[in-house]
């Protein structure tokens, strides 16, 4: 399998990602520096990753 190439979904800019990428891993943008979510392998497919909130209660 090669790299595979997809788009930024906020800046538009090519987004390379290695064959042995997974599923659910955050990777960022080299344009924007948003963070992104591996959402699918064939075709590849980026989303903006959802932040996490911080749970305050204890």
């Amino acid at each position: 399998m090669e790299d595979m190439i997809t788009n930024c979904p906020s800046c538009d800019a090519e987004i390379v990602f290695d064959d042995d990428a997974e599923e659910g891993e955050i990777i960022e943008c080299p344009e924007c520096g948003i963070e992104l979510e591996i959402v699918s392998l064939d075709p590849a497919e980026v989303q903006e990753a959802a932040e996490e909130e911080e749970d305050w209660s204890e």
